[in-house]
């Protein structure tokens, strides 16, 4: 897509020029011949270059920049003025202008300065992604299922297909989801990524297509939507299996039109991103209840991806585990931890029901607390220590965990109140009319709780 190029300049002669030259070469140009003027443009569009006149009729160019540069960090200003000197240009620099040019104007010198101007602000922009790639965790494994679905990413991310991951919390849908647009002709483009689980339903809307200034209450400016954002690039859509019906709906036009409105305007804006959704639930059950729309399903599931669970590929425990102490120490100092064979069985024994994430948590933890370079039995929580006598493999010792490991306030709820009605049954010797008056629930309401969140009594001798 072209570069957009604001002028901002008080005389029409150089307006008009610099607009003529610069459309020429293939940029939008939008003017403005005063501050006023100027942010107001600034209110409609985004630049990419800014050209600021040092004087305007009503503001100082020099006053103007740094409001400029906060509101707009990214975007490079050259300053313009006929009466510059050695210390106005210093000025301006310290300022942040990235460059300053004398009038009368060579416009040849616009056009190169104007081409190094976007060219570094780009590879800027490349660099502050490429930290960011480099610092992410990568997809650990050399187990067969992680090896499958290597090749799986390593043939699909080529293609511009839609993708739906599919897996339990904590297994790195994310992280197969960036390892895809890492690996695609989109990989220079944005990765923006969308917790659709963790945004309101009421702002869910403003947040994915935009808004404009006054659109509603609290809407001071102009704001792009993750949309509009991942343009030339990929979106991540997680936890889509928790979006509302009404979203649903939205989402489907834009991926049907390939179009969307900021709220607040009518137009349409046309959008060029690649679709990755990923769940944790089962979506064919979600159609089937009416909480998720067939057609929409049927439009993201073109190239289905399963992550396995942790307890799946056991054999990665070690890796991962020994990569988790690993990054820790690189990023914080202190200890290099190491784990005792006696501790790599016992994880590798452990379901591990919060998977990657709660191993990852767990390492963290313990090159944290551990007093000494070898991690050992005794240095692990209680459910890992002694598994049996929690029973269960230690989930219900292993409560905290499992309620962080949930990615939806609604899972978390559940899990809580799993645990809490089994507790009380169980001090009650599992009588259901005593627990459910000690808890202030009728009788026939705990009996549809206890079979909604699939509580079981122990088997006896």
């Amino acid at each position: 897509m072209p570069k957009t190029i604001l002028i901002i300049d008080d005389e029409p002669d150089i307006r008009q020029s610099m607009s003529d030259i610069f459309s020429d070469e293939g940029y939008n140009v939008i003017t403005a011949e005063d501050g006023s003027e100027a942010l107001s443009q600034l209110e409609k569009v985004s630049p990419d270059l800014i050209f600021l006149d040092i004087w305007l009729p009503d503001s100082d160019g020099l006053k103007l920049l740094p409001g400029l540069k906060k509101e707009h960090p990214q975007v490079p200003v050259i300053m313009i003025s006929g009466h510059g000197t050695i210390e106005t240009a210093v000025q301006a620099t310290k300022l942040g202008a990235f460059d300053f040019i004398e009038k009368p104007l060579s416009l040849d010198k616009l056009v190169i300065t104007a081409g190094n101007a976007l060219t570094i602000s780009r590879l800027r922009e490349e660099n502050l992604r490429l930290k960011k790639r480099y610092n992410e965790n990568r997809l650990i494994g050399e187990c067969r299922p992680i090896i499958q679905l290597q090749e799986q990413i390593r043939i699909i991310a080529p293609t511009d297909g839609w993708v739906l991951i599919v897996g339990e919390n904590g297994t790195g849908k994310e992280l197969v989801a960036r390892e895809i647009h890492r690996l695609s002709n989109r990989g220079k483009g944005p990765f923006i990524d969308v917790n659709c689980a963790a945004i309101p339903d009421n702002l869910i809307e403003s947040e994915l297509f935009g808004y404009e200034k006054g659109a509603f209450t609290g809407a001071e400016r102009r704001q792009k939507g993750k949309f509009e954002l991942s343009n030339q690039g990929t979106i991540f859509l997680d936890e889509i299996g928790d979006m509302s019906l009404n979203t649903q709906a939205k989402i489907l036009r834009v991926l049907q039109e390939k179009t969307l409105s900021r709220l607040g305007n009518s137009s349409a804006i046309p959008i060029d991103v690649r679709i990755i959704a990923a769940t944790n639930k089962d979506l064919e059950e979600e159609i089937k209840a009416g909480n998720f729309r067939q057609d929409l399903y049927f439009r993201l599931n073109v190239l289905p991806i399963r992550v396995p669970p942790l307890r799946d590929r056991r054999e990665d425990i070690p890796l991962l585990a020994e990569t988790f102490i690993t990054n820790y120490y690189n990023n914080h100092g202190g200890i290099f931890r190491h784990l005792s064979p006696e501790v790599i069985t016992r994880l590798k024994q452990y379901d591990w029901p919060g998977n990657v994430r709660e191993l990852k948590n767990l390492m963290e933890r313990l090159s944290i607390m551990c007093a000494t370079e070898l991690i050992q039995i005794s240095d692990l929580p209680p459910y890992l220590r002694n598994p049996a006598a929690n029973g269960n493999n230690g989930s219900e010792a292993h409560q905290w965990d499992d309620f962080l490991a949930s990615n939806s306030l609604s899972d978390a709820i559940k899990a809580f109140e799993k645990l809490y009605i089994t507790d009380k049954l169980q001090k009650n010797n599992w009588n259901i009319s005593k627990t459910a008056t000690l808890i202030g629930m009728t009788r026939r309401n705990l009996h549809r709780k206890i079979n909604a969140l699939e509580i079981t009594q122990p088997e006896t001798d």
